[in-house]
C-alpha cells in the first residue's frame, strides 16, 4: 500500500485559497500572509482525494504530491 505525501512551497504560493477551499481538512491559509499551510502532509484516507483535487487546481503549482493511491494514478 502506497502513501500519498504532500508537500508545499510557501515561496511559490501566491494566496489564491483554491486549496484551502478544496480540502479544508487538509489545508488552509496563514492568517498573515494569506499563504498556504499544510495541516496534514498525510491525509486521512477520507481525505486524499480532496487534497488530489487541491493539488490540481493550485493556480501556481506551490503543491505537488509524493506517492500514489493504491490501484493506481
Amino acid at each position: 500500500m502506497s502513501t500519498t505525501r504532500l508537500r508545499v512551497d510557501r515561496e511559490r504560493c501566491i494566496g489564491a485559497g483554491m486549496c484551502a477551499l478544496t480540502a479544508p481538512e487538509v489545508f488552509d491559509q496563514d492568517p498573515d500572509d494569506g499563504r498556504v499551510l499544510l495541516l496534514h502532509a498525510v491525509p486521512p484516507t477520507a481525505h486524499r482525494a480532496a487534497a488530489r483535487m487541491a493539488a490540481g487546481v493550485c493556480p501556481s503549482g506551490a503543491i505537488t504530491l509524493d506517492g500514489t493511491e493504491p490501484g493506481g494514478s
